[in-house]
């Protein structure tokens, strides 16, 4: 019976993908392998947002050939899609790209037959549909991911993603409710609704919003639904309202923000002001007071000056984040950031992303530290060798408690302490 070994780089969406594919190759009779051991197939879902994620997708490729020099190695996702045949160099028996993926033990198959190396990456993404991918489990025991978009039209200067994911598709609510309740057949307790730019969600169907793929899973009796990653231009006040009237619907909103500058979200293409970002959060904590507001942020943008530097310092302050994820600028090749003028020296880049993180941790210590004394409910996950549970609020806190496993229904804890890293607490 042959092997098949996985490994994933990148964002939520990767993850399902990767779902996706190890469920067709167990369903072709193959076994699940770890990705540090002996297999006959390796299967790489890469990502190429930035230089770094390049750089640990191809390494992946040399360490699963290096584990086994006879092995076929797979090459998928987003980095297969912009480098497509280049990267048969590697070794690669299938390069494939961000479509074909529910054939991908079929390609592979019929690739070995004939002891040929093939790319197969459609070359034009804004024709094609909604990739039919299905999952009935996910590597998690209590949180699924479930895709419900792919693509985005929004050409952010920095960005590659449009040019290797394609253009706006979204998934039926009917495909949406099946897979929910496949999901909460098998146990899951949180679904995570994700997508490339989730906010653009049913802009291609007749009259289907995001709010209709929320009711949907909602209809499943998952315990939590959870939202990807936002553009504040979707809160408005009914938006907000609507959310807030749901209580399945976590509150935590992952609005990206990349610059908290005026200027430099101007460069950046992005499509609303500081001003604007500030009036969503605004709405969202009007409906829901203590929800956690998580962003992403881009220090060293081309023509960053101190001055926007600390123009972004500034307004993270003053939206107060429960949590951010920081990243150097880096240039993607095709997009027109990377031949703009200004770009800022590495050192200068990486030097504001520290010190950003920095602020980042102690945003986040001040919010943790707000929950001090209040109840909150948490998803266990695992329990540790000191007899601590960890688990999730649904704020997306880490929490952990004394006390022992026994499933994975939701549980009551009174939080006693807290850091930037998460909050201790007791059972109720």
């Amino acid at each position: 019976m042959p092997s098949v070994a996985f490994h994933t780089l990148g964002c939520k969406v990767n993850q399902y993908d990767t779902q996706a594919m190890l469920e067709a190759f167990l369903s072709h009779g193959y076994t699940l392998r770890e990705f540090d051991e002996t297999a006959d197939v390796y299967v790489i879902n890469t990502c190429t947002v930035t230089g770094t994620g390049d750089k640990k997708s191809l390494q992946m490729v040399r360490r699963a050939l290096k584990t086994n020099p006879a092995a076929h190695v797979v090459i998928a996702g987003c980095l297969a899609q912009r480098d497509g045949e280049k990267l048969l160099e590697t070794g690669a028996r299938l390069v494939i790209g961000n479509a074909h993926r529910a054939n991908v033990v079929e390609l592979l198959e019929e690739a070995v037959e004939k002891n040929i190396s093939t790319a197969a990456v459609e070359k034009d993404l804004l024709r094609v549909p909604f990739e039919p991918l299905k999952i009935a489990r996910f590597a998690e025991r209590t949180r699924a991911v479930l895709k419900i978009q792919e693509g985005c039209d929004r050409y952010c200067t920095y960005c590659i993603i449009p040019y290797v994911r394609g253009g706006i598709r979204s998934r039926k609510v009917e495909d949406i409710r099946e897979e929910a309740r496949r999901l909460a057949n098998a146990g899951f307790e949180e679904l995570v609704l994700t997508g490339i730019h989730l906010t653009s969600y049913g802009r291609d169907l007749n009259g289907e919003t995001l709010l209709d793929a929320i009711d949907a899973c909602m209809a499943q009796g998952v315990k939590r639904i959870r939202l990807g990653s936002l553009e504040p231009v979707i809160v408005t006040e009914e938006f907000a309202r609507a959310i807030a009237s749901r209580p399945t619907v976590c509150p935590q909103f992952h609005l990206a923000l990349q610059s908290g500058s005026d200027t430099v979200l101007k460069r950046m293409r992005r499509r609303y002001t500081t001003e604007e970002f500030l009036t969503a959060a605004s709405l969202l904590r009007k409906y829901m007071p203590s929800c956690a507001i998580t962003t992403d942020v881009i220090c060293g943008f081309p023509g960053e000056t101190e001055e926007e530097f600390a123009q972004t310092m500034a307004f993270v302050k003053q939206v107060s984040f429960a949590r951010m994820h920081v990243f150097p600028y880096s240039a993607r090749k095709g997009t027109p950031a990377a031949t703009m003028g200004g770009q800022v020296p590495k050192k200068i880049r990486e030097e504001r992303t520290r010190t950003l993180i920095r602020l980042g941790h102690d945003l986040a210590k001040a919010y943790h530290e707000s929950m001090i004394g209040s109840t909150v409910e948490v998803l266990w996950e695992e329990s540790d060798e000191d007899g601590f549970l960890t688990g999730y609020t649904r704020e997306y806190v880490h929490c952990r408690a004394r006390g022992t496993l026994r499933d994975t229904t939701p549980c009551l804890v009174r939080v006693i302490s807290a850091d930037a890293d998460g909050l201790t607490g007791e059972l109720l």
